[in-house]
């Protein structure tokens, strides 16, 4: 279902219910200056992926077209939530995805409620330790939002370090 788009009027995000005038675009524009902190200090900056990942969970119509991006999402919640954020799932992932995949996407829609944070909880955050703990609750509300893919998520990191040295038996 493609989403009409949003004015001046709209009260709220469609996509995560953000209570921010402007609708899509005024989200986006949080976004984009919670983006924008990250690039600019480091301090932030270990937060990105997870932020992406949060945020892209929220708004699969921009963020989530494909089966590789959903997979690419859905596995980055994974491994933060559940794998301490590991790095090296991130890269199998990313390798795994990396050319010629043919997978389907999920044919089940986005959940309709996609969290019970959004991204206007991170947004007010005004030092770094802060930060890092509101973008912890805004990922845990959103996953848990998402509980009918874990396994789905669970599978595909299977897959993906099925071959590293680590994960051999």
């Amino acid at each position: 279902m493609t989403q009409a788009p949003s004015t001046a009027l709209d009260t709220s995000c469609p996509e995560c219910g953000a209570e921010v005038p402007g609708g899509r675009e005024a989200c986006q524009r949080l976004f984009d200056e919670i983006l924008a902190r990250e690039f600019g200090d480091y301090r932030y900056a270990r937060m990105h992926r997870l932020t992406v990942d949060v945020y892209s969970l929220q708004h699969p119509a921009e963020y989530m077209r494909s089966a590789k991006s959903y997979a690419a999402h859905l596995t980055g919640m994974y491994a933060a939530l559940n794998e301490g954020g590991a790095a090296e799932t991130n890269r199998a992932v990313q390798q795994w995805l990396n050319g010629p995949k043919a997978f389907p996407r999920p044919g089940d829609p986005a959940p309709r409620q996609r969290g019970a944070l959004t991204i206007l909880h991170i947004h007010g955050a005004v030092d770094p330790e802060e930060y890092v703990r509101r973008i912890r609750e805004w990922a845990v509300a959103t996953w848990e939002a998402w509980r009918d893919y874990h396994q789905m998520a669970q599978q595909w990191v299977e897959q993906a370090t099925a071959n590293r040295p680590d994960r051999q038996t």
